[in-house]
């Protein structure tokens, strides 16, 4: 006996069972013990940090890092699958500002670095337990209690060793550039963390100011800027080399800009003088007086000039740019070897210093109007304007980005590039269009990686500076540390090491650290090492199981974890860190937004797992648009429709299957060899093939391909073999048939949950554990993985249930269309086929489609033209490119076919017609075939074949109608009541004449189908009103 099956089941609460059972049993460490001294299958975690909770974004490639390494693990490979916690870097110190009331480097300072960093160690992992109740919830394997923190002293130690190797392979250097720059944070970022903070539409104030001649009082150059506040800083100006610039008058003043930009200063009627024109070469090395005086003693040292620059264009402004090489890309190459200083008045947070007195203690998007305000004053304003534009935002603190120059740490890519870009092309992408594309083409683009930040809790470069000389020693580890120092540290957080110093070469001068810390990105990319605490610990194991074969992550991680993971692979063994990886798409609110928690605007995971349950979940977000690497609006809706049209269908074949089983008291071991009937054979092959392709695509990573052919088995299980079956069931003798079905039956349910155990593992492990034999494992997760077996394929077979099933479709499909319902009986199903072999398969299965169309007759017609009349349009699309102005003559004779010309076309010949006194030959490729159905008949076309159905109902087949839709009333009512599928009972009756005739007509089959001993035409107390169609009536049924 099986345990018997609720078919109320709660599945989130049979899920917690499930839970409970592999806590309990230790399922997931007897499933790597069992594959101790398999091939290793190496999968890298990529670390989140703790710091938050979990939401849809970790859900998703949590998800599909469950299936893969449960699917390997099925497959005889052995999978750790250790999780990490990124520790360290800018979200966890701007969360200990927030909690502490502190803002800013001055502040963190004031109150102690080592306080500091010792009360971020304090929250790191403050969600960690909620971390794992989600992910454990989700039906997620991973080894929390052997996880890997990127601040533990092993993991800080390999950094410390990376980034040695890499300098003494001379891609770190030390250098000043223009980046990307937080004020909010006080750090530099790099590219890719702009690219993850993204750009938000803006209004900033765009203004024209004058900069006049030194050698010529009177004459002032124009330039425009969308940032005030970088003007104290400037030192020079550019203009386009070829532009065409004028000198014009305008009343007293005389202004030069260039002559593109005319118009957006003057209208056509403005009496303006233009008194010349030429190039921009021309104005080169002109000086001119600065709008402020900090800075004027640079005069001497060749600021306030005028430069060429080829960025110079006329799209917007006057056609001269203000240049301030502190606060530029362009503006700082312009003036790098002019000898200049590279100015930059401002502090950590953005505020202006003492040498911009006028604007001191101003953070400098704040001092815009003010210094507005100081040139107005001063009569150099010449233009105010609003300028709406594209502008950088900090991706951790919401706040607007700035660049500056500033002293930074960089690996050099440009001398990896290639590298790097020969690992990406071994690499399998899915998508695979990601290969070439999006992460192709971020590699190609790469720039040096800015790998310093000017914050605390961090890892430390370990990079020590003479304070007298200059030079430079790199540390690669404790142990060298301790030599060069002769202390010993375990712990290499920056108050820890900050202290250590020794003598500089010679004894001249002192070795100090340098005051950065190392960008947290830098840690998660160096995680296939510093997990292992390579190569201090676990050099064999590691050289020997690298590259991962599998990563995964969202879309966002190309610019991200994927890219340092390759860089510092690239430059540590020019080899790549992964060999396949999978990209998961955005999780947006049901309205297209981005899931907001302060907008409420999608639901809780938490509540979405305790309504429908981690397995409807996990199946709607692996089969949905995310795992395509494109967005997916989110919806309970989907998660609902996954439980209707998978779940439930899965759990009711199950059911099935289980309930009659005990009540034959059936417990059977194995399918039949070679069954009598074609439906199991056909199921069992169908079976095989399932296995087939979802291992494949299982195989290549390909998780929707492999989803989409089990959603197909489950509907062609329910709607085909058991509706098929069904009476072979109820068969109150056993016999040969019956007992083949069950063994049937088992089997393929044994094999669809092996088959589906790593994407839908709860329901699976149920099913699993009431079917398995008392010798196979105690959990289908410790299984192998079901292989196809060839002998079980009847290719033939499946191909004539294809041909079947199609033809059922269109019937059913007609019935729909037409609101003829299924239970009505029809007197007859016309089928044609130009396919001769599919015409052989519909002969031999007419009684299976008489059946399930629940008509009284199979007519084959030799004719399409038999069920429909043709006509036909041309195919402009086809024949315009080939016809040109004879188009129009050709569809007027193309409209003028016969209907047996039509068929020629329809059965594969070729046809000549006549275009203008020329032969032009048309295929059925040439036209569009319209069909108009005959009186009394109901047709639909798919390919090769055309189904009609007769829609006229008699007053016997009506009567037959009823009676069907009587039963359904009646066996509704049977399982509301909870009645056993073999209690028989007495049926009660109450209806109107035609009812009452119908039933006479066909009684012994109303009796046979719900089991009723006797038909009464009376109702017992507590009898249902019933609607039969446009009849009413009542019922009562009483089990005996």
């Amino acid at each position: 006996m099986y345990k018997p099956v609720d078919p109320k089941v709660s599945f989130p609460r049979m899920e917690e069972d499930i839970l409970s059972f592999w806590k309990e049993q230790g399922i997931f460490e007897k499933s790597l013990e069992q594959r101790a001294g398999a091939p290793q299958f190496v999968f890298y975690d990529g670390p989140p940090f703790a710091t938050g909770l979990p939401h849809f974004g970790h859900l998703v490639p949590g998800t599909i890092k469950d299936i893969i390494p449960r699917y390997q693990t099925m497959a005889g490979k052995r999978v750790e699958r250790r999780f990490g916690w990124d520790c360290h870097g800018l979200p966890v110190e701007y969360e200990m500002e927030k909690e502490l009331g502190i803002s800013g480097a001055s502040q963190i300072e004031e109150y102690g670095v080592a306080r500091f960093n010792e009360a971020c160690r304090g929250i790191v992992l403050r969600y960690t337990a909620e971390w794992e109740r989600i992910v454990t919830r989700m039906g997620r394997w991973v080894d929390f209690e052997n996880d890997y923190k990127t601040m533990e002293p092993e993991y800080m130690e390999t950094i410390w060793w990376v980034f040695k190797r890499l300098w003494e392979k001379g891609l770190i250097y030390e250098g000043h550039y223009i980046l990307p720059y937080s004020p909010a944070l006080a750090t530099p970022l790099s590219n890719f963390e702009v690219n993850l903070g993204g750009y938000q539409e803006v209004d900033d104030p765009a203004i024209t100011v004058r900069f006049e001649l030194e050698d010529e009082p009177g004459v002032s150059l124009l330039a425009w800027t969308t940032t005030p506040w970088t003007l104290p800083s400037n030192l020079g100006l550019a203009v386009g080399e070829d532009i065409t610039y004028v000198r014009v008058r305008d009343g007293e003043a005389t202004f030069i800009l260039a002559e593109e930009r005319l118009g957006h200063y003057y209208r056509e009627d403005d009496s303006v003088l233009i008194e010349a024109r030429f190039p921009g070469r021309d104005l080169a090395g002109r000086s001119y007086r600065p709008l402020f005086p900090y800075f004027q003693d640079l005069a001497g040292e060749g600021a306030f000039r005028v430069h060429t620059g080829d960025f110079v264009t006329t799209e917007e402004g006057t056609g001269i740019v203000h240049i301030a090489p502190g606060f530029g890309e362009d503006d700082y190459n312009l003036l790098k070897d002019t000898g200049l200083p590279v100015v930059v008045p401002i502090d950590a947070e953005a505020h202006f210093t003492s040498q911009v007195p006028d604007f001191e203690g101003l953070q400098v998007k704040d001092a815009d109007k003010p210094i507005i305000q100081y040139l107005k004053e001063r009569g150099l304003l010449v233009k105010r304007e609003t300028y709406r534009h594209s502008y950088p935002f900090c991706y951790r603190t919401k706040k607007p980005l700035i660049y500056r120059a500033v002293s930074s740490w960089f690996v050099d890519i440009g001398k990896i590039k290639k590298q790097m870009i020969a690992a990406n092309d071994t690499v399998r992408w899915v998508p695979e269009h990601l290969r070439a594309g999006r992460f192709g083409k971020w590699l190609e683009g790469a720039r040096d990686w800015a790998i310093s930040r000017n914050r605390y809790w961090g890892n430390p470069i370990p990079a020590w500076r003479c304070d007298v000389t200059g030079h430079i020693e790199v540390i690669g580890s404790r142990e060298e540390l301790h030599a060069r120092s002769g202390v010993w540290v375990e712990d290499l957080h920056k108050h820890h090491v900050d202290e250590i110093t020794w003598p500089g070469p010679g004894g001249e001068g002192t070795m100090r650290r340098v005051p950065e810390v190392l960008d947290c990105w830098f840690e998660s990319g160096a995680m296939p090492y510093a997990q292992n605490h390579y190569p201090f610990e676990n050099k064999e194991f590691f050289e020997k199981n690298f590259p991962a074969d599998f990563i995964c992550e969202g879309l966002d991680q190309t610019r991200g974890w994927f890219y340092t993971l390759t860089v510092l692979a690239a430059a540590l063994f020019d080899a790549p860190a992964f060999q396949n990886v999978v990209v998961n798409g955005l999780v947006l609110a049901a309205d297209g937004k981005k899931m907001s928690k302060s907008e409420r605007n999608y639901s809780d995971p938490q509540e979405i797992i305790d309504q429908f349950g981690a397995d409807a979940l996990r199946f709607f977000l692996m089969d949905s648009a995310v795992i395509r690497a494109e967005d997916l609006k989110y919806s309970d809706e989907g998660v609902r429709e996954v439980l209707k049209t998978v779940i439930i269908p899965l759990w009711n074949a199950y059911s099935f299957f289980v309930t009659y089983a005990n009540i034959d008291g059936v417990t059977p071991q194995g399918a039949p060899e070679s069954p009598d009937n074609p439906l199991d054979r056909w199921v069992l092959s169908e079976t095989e093939g399932l296995v087939e392709t979802v291992r494949t695509h299982l195989d290549r990573y390909e998780l929707q391909k492999a989803i989409d052919p089990i959603v197909a088995f489950i509907d062609s299980l329910n709607n085909w073999y058991i509706r098929r079956s069904r009476r072979r069931f109820w068969k109150s003798e056993n016999d040969a048939d019956k007992d083949q079905a069950y063994g049937t039956l088992r089997h393929v349910l044994k094999t669809l949950a092996l088959t589906a155990a790593p994407i839908i593992p709860f329901i699976t492990e149920e099913i699993y554990r009431n079917l398995r034999s008392s010798d196979e494992p105690v959990s289908v997760h410790l299984c192998d993985y079901p292989c196809p077996d060839e002998a079980r394929r009847d290719r033939d077979l499946e191909r004539k249930m294809e041909v079947t099933r199609q033809a059922v479709s269109l019937g059913r499909a007609i019935r729909t269309m037409h609101n003829l319902k299924i239970r009505q009986p029809l007197s007859a199903i016309h089928l044609v086929t130009r396919d001769t072999d599919a015409r052989r398969v519909l002969r031999e299965m007419e009684d299976i489609i008489r059946e399930e169309l629940n008509v009284k007759d199979v007519i084959f017609r030799e004719n399409e033209e038999e069920l429909v009349e043709y006509s036909a349009k041309a195919n402009f699309r086809e024949l315009g490119p080939r016809l040109g102005k004879g188009m129009r003559i050709a569809a007027g004779v193309i409209q003028e076919l016969t209907a047996r010309e039509i068929q020629q076309l329809l059965e594969g010949s070729t046809l000549s017609i006549d275009v203008e006194g020329e032969a032009v030959d048309i295929t059925i490729d040439s036209v569009l075939v319209q069909r108009q159905e005959k009186e009394n008949l109901k047709v639909l076309n798919e390919g090769p074949l055309t189904v009609a159905l007769d829609p006229e109902i008699t007053r016997e087949l009506r009567q037959e109608g009823l009676v069907r839709d009587l039963i359904r009333a009646v066996q509704n009512i049977r399982k509301d009541q909870g009645l056993a599928v073999t209690d028989r009972i007495v049926l009660g009756l109450e209806g109107p004449q035609e009812l009452q005739e119908a039933v006479r007509s066909f009684e012994d089959y109303l009796s046979g189908e719900v089991l009723a001993e006797q038909i009464r035409w009376s109702v017992a107390d507590g009898g249902a009103e019933i609607a039969l169609g446009e009849l009413e009536g009542r019922i009562s049924v009483v089990s005996v």
